[in-house]
């Protein structure tokens, strides 16, 4: 794909965000309007989510009729130009007037993340990337904190259904045994975000879904991240473990968390 056509996704989708975030806001500051149902275990879902989707959906369709979506409520097919939405993740969060979550859309090219936008309106922050371009919030650059000491590291473990608890209960037991301290802030595109700033130095999850990272680990990874690698095997249509750190820490929280 030329860059002129990847650089007109990038603004499209950008103003798109724009809009999205508006319409999510509204639904945030109006809790009578969310229609809470849950989907399982910790599994919110508000209206927003499907309506925010569905605006995404519509307007990609009618802009670049050719690409591929898949969204967390809608599900879809991946091709070699695909667009991953997740509408509004930290649900939870959204749902219980909490201001920590956000509108995540990656695009990916041949099975490689090429741009990330992530908006968290009630936070008045916008992270975005191109690949090779680096990454800005609100439009000024950012960094990894570049920590090299565990014991100072803030590190953010997601949680999932699909996983044993006994196995998270021993990443976090062997990251308190390490000197790290352990977080968790209900949204894992957003806790990628605050390694990509230093926030944090860490955002681990033992199984997530690509609509949770595809825009994130864009912007880390322009950031100056170290990430493994999400998008091996089955990563777009069944999810993997993800791992994204500041580097110097790479080796000890690989052995923290057991993902490589």
């Amino acid at each position: 794909m030329p860059p002129a056509e990847l650089e007109l996704r990038y603004y499209a989708v950008l103003g798109l965000v724009s809009e999205a975030s508006r319409m999510a806001l509204d639904y945030f500051n109006r809790s009578d309007s969310l229609g809470i149902t849950m989907k399982g275990a910790q599994d919110w879902l508000t209206v927003a989510d499907g309506k925010v989707e569905d605006f995404l959906r519509q307007r990609l369709a009618v802009l670049f009729p050719t690409d591929a979506i898949i969204g967390e409520e809608g599900g879809g097919t991946a091709s070699d130009a695909v667009w991953i939405i997740d509408p509004i993740d930290g649900t939870s969060n959204f749902a219980r007037g909490d201001r920590n979550w956000c509108i995540s859309i990656g695009f990916l090219l041949n099975g490689v993340p090429e741009i990330g936008i992530i908006a968290a309106p009630a936070m008045q922050e916008v992270y975005c990337a191109r690949r090779g371009q680096g990454a800005t919030m609100n439009g000024q650059p950012i960094k990894v904190s570049g920590a090299t000491d565990i014991t100072r590291a803030y590190v953010e473990l997601g949680w999932s259904t699909r996983v044993p608890a006994a196995n998270y209960l021993a990443v976090i037991e062997r990251g308190y045994k390490a000197g790290a301290s352990m977080k968790r802030s209900g949204s894992g595109a957003l806790g990628i975000c605050h390694v990509a700033i230093g926030r944090s130095e860490a955002y681990a999850e033992l199984h997530i879904n690509a609509w949770d990272v595809a825009a994130g680990l864009v912007i880390a990874s322009e950031a100056g991240a170290a990430v493994n690698d999400f998008f091996a095997g089955e990563g777009v249509s069944k999810g993997n473990p993800v791992l994204c750190c500041t580097p110097a820490l790479k080796p000890q929280l690989e052995a923290i968390t057991g993902i490589r």
